[in-house]
């Protein structure tokens, strides 16, 4: 980032560093508890399984643009600074785009938007290789849906199994095959996955073997 766009990002992220802190104690004291999977996962999420965009581009003049719709407390300064998150922490500027998505989960409240910044912040720490944290914030953004979304079984079976919960990967599975049996029983992954890194897609297919050596029963 630019020295001016850096010192107005850090500004927003300092105002709030003490609320961030403690959001993310209370979500690791109360996230690591998952629910049983359920019977089926229909809902296509497409409200918050989502990239959060608000400027095309990730260039210092994209920056600026963002930076602008959140001062100015435009209608799409949730998406903006989601963005901006997103942008610091590709960029590796993990502590400043993790304050910035921190920032703005505390000052959002019950915005319809929640689940989504809370889908995309996991994905970042997912690939920057805190998978404990990523599940804490994919919990989060399917927490009091009233439909169960699809996303969720593959992707708690990616990260459960990286986190040795193997039996707790191959029962999430097992979810995604009951919901659509004809994806997942024997899945194309690159088809059904298109945005995920191979590497990732590589995981998810250990624990396809997996669920096809010993499948779950259900309930």
């Amino acid at each position: 980032m630019a020295p001016g766009i850096r010192n107005a990002v850090e500004n927003m992220y300092l105002r709030v560093v003490t609320g961030v802190v403690l959001l993310g104690v209370a979500l690791i004291a109360s996230a690591q508890q998952l629910p049983r999977p359920a019977e089926f996962y229909f809902d296509e999420d497409e409200r918050v399984a989502r990239p959060l965009v608000a400027v095309d581009g990730n260039d210092e003049a994209s920056q600026q643009q963002l930076l602008r719709l959140i001062q100015r407390n435009d209608r799409n300064k949730h998406a903006a600074q989601a963005q901006l998150a997103h942008i610091a922490m590709d960029q590796g500027r993990s502590e400043l785009g993790r304050g910035l998505y921190g920032q703005l989960l505390e000052d959002m409240g019950r915005n319809t938007q929640r689940n989504a910044v809370h889908w995309n912040f996991g994905w970042d720490l997912y690939r920057e290789g805190d998978v404990a944290a990523a599940l804490e914030q994919w919990l989060a953004a399917a927490s009091g849906r009233p439909q169960n979304p699809e996303w969720v079984p593959v992707t708690y079976a990616l990260a459960l199994w990286q986190l040795e919960r193997r039996d707790e990967a191959r029962q999430w599975y097992a979810a995604a095959v009951r919901t659509w049996p004809n994806r997942w029983s024997n899945p194309d992954f690159q088809a059904l996955l298109p945005d995920w890194r191979e590497q990732d897609r590589q995981v998810l297919t250990q624990v396809h073997a997996a669920w096809q050596e010993d499948p779950p029963a259900w309930p």
